[in-house]
């Protein structure tokens, strides 16, 4: 008898009820940030191409400004959030295309979890992927809260070439990277993800798969390209200081390929952005200042204090993997070679070589935000590690340790959405739009939305 057809046992009996449970918590989590993000630049960005689209017509061929170069390549940021509001002309209407999105992401990765891991695995990936803070914090309508899907697609579908070439699964690979691409800067990070992985023969190309792919990525690219002849200025950032930077300052500068490693064991742990701790100050409670402000201070030490502890295990988590592949990461394997855990693995390697990589040739000093695409990328190791504590643990030892960090992660995830610089339980999402689309209708931007005729 296979082990897949034995009666789970134990926590792994209830399993699914908790992973639906959980998958449930998260979408009203979501649900929540949504509602109560405050609007600012990139949002805004992102909302004009998409009602500029949505009632105009005009699809815009570049998306975001970047930090120290020019607007992202493409009209994919302006489908994403006009396409919606053609179907439904609310401003819902692209959030609720956003969450699902981001739901998608995490199906994808938990679809490789239970093929790799024992049933339980999967509640321990839902607390470090879905449930988390630092993925429910990018809950908000700018580019970078896209990029888990096509980091999603490009894990799942190189999870699906490690043993043979297949057209679909390779034509999907290549444009998670190019949709990516179209939303934000760090998409090289999945580009030299797929090439460690080509080299050490981790994946196998389908070579028409490929071929395809880039046709189409080039196709999606005409607008852009048109655009750019006749409007340079989308492809530099106006800026006299940031046009003093180049490929290779960070690999110059030392810092940036510094601060990148500490932002990967950060995502690996409870260490979250200052943005999200020291902007609380719990004024939603009322009552007396004073109250607030002890409440302020007990939520930071708290926040830090757990959040270094983290860090610790997440440094353990990495050495840990580093014991485990230190005398094969860079060997080429034959195809027997490449399979379940120790696949699983590598990829985490590849994506910490990449954002070294990516680090060095960047022209700015990453932010929690540039690295995003790689954090799911990051509890690959801490996920190994506590998988290994958990074969030495009790069902019950196991379970408390599970709940203790779950309502961890709903305590952070509430205070967050309502009391932070980017969520404040002050403001509507919704009014807030409807503000900005008034107003630039007024101003003569965008047009009012066509009434339909009458019969």
């Amino acid at each position: 008898m296979s082990t897949h057809d034995l009666k789970p046992q134990g926590l792994d009996a209830y399993v699914n009820p908790l992973f639906w449970g959980g998958v449930l918590l998260g979408l009203l989590l979501s649900l929540l940030y949504a509602e109560h993000q405050v609007l600012t630049g990139d949002q805004i960005q992102m909302l004009y191409k998409g009602y500029l689209g949505a009632l105009q017509g005009t699809w815009l061929s570049y998306g975001n400004a970047a930090s120290a170069v020019g607007n992202v390549p493409g009209s994919l940021s302006a489908y994403l959030v006009g396409l919606p509001l053609t179907l439904w002309y609310s401003p819902y209407a692209p959030m609720l295309a956003l969450l699902a999105m981001r739901l998608m992401s995490y199906l994808l990765f938990d679809n490789i979890i239970q093929q790799l891991f024992a049933p339980r695995i999967r509640l321990l990936f839902m607390l470090l992927y879905w449930l988390n803070p630092w993925f429910m914090y990018e809950n908000l309508l700018y580019n970078p809260s896209y990029l888990f899907l096509f980091a999603a697609l490009h894990f799942w579908s190189a999870f699906h070439l490690r043993h043979k070439p297949s057209f679909f699964h390779t034509l999907i690979h290549v444009l998670a990277i190019g949709m990516a691409m179209q939303l934000h800067y760090s998409w090289p990070i999945l580009a030299v993800i797929s090439a460690y992985l080509f080299y050490r023969r981790l994946i196998h190309i389908h070579w028409l798969g490929l071929v395809s792919a880039i046709l189409l990525i080039a196709a999606s690219l005409i607008p852009y390209l048109q655009e750019l002849m006749s409007n340079q200025t989308i492809a530099q950032n106006t800026d006299p200081e940031a046009q003093k930077r180049y490929i290779g300052w960070g690999g110059v500068h030392v810092y940036p390929v510094l601060k990148a490693f500490i932002y990967w064991f950060r995502y690996g742990s409870w260490l979250f952005a200052e943005r999200l701790i020291n902007d609380t100050h719990f004024a939603w409670l009322g009552g007396s200042h004073y109250v607030q402000l002890a409440l302020t201070w007990i939520w930071r030490v708290l926040a830090y204090a757990i959040g270094a502890l983290s860090v610790v295990l997440s440094l353990k988590a990495n050495w840990f993997v580093w014991q485990q592949v230190k005398g094969q990461w860079w060997r080429r394997p034959a195809v027997a070679e490449a399979d379940g855990e120790q696949w699983f693995t590598l990829y985490g390697v590849a994506a910490l070589l990449a954002i070294f990589i990516s680090a060095v040739l960047s022209p700015i000093i990453f932010s929690y935000w540039h690295l995003m695409i790689a954090f799911p990328f990051a509890q690959i190791p801490l996920l190994l590690f506590i998988r290994h504590w958990t074969q030495q643990q009790t069902d019950r030892r196991l379970t408390q340790a599970l709940l203790l960090a779950a309502c961890y992660c709903l305590c952070v995830n509430l205070i967050a959405a309502n009391d932070s610089r980017k969520f404040s339980y002050q403001v509507s999402f919704k009014t807030q739009t409807e503000a900005y689309v008034a107003e630039q209708q007024q101003l003569g931007l965008l047009l009012p939305k066509a009434e339909p005729s009458a019969p």
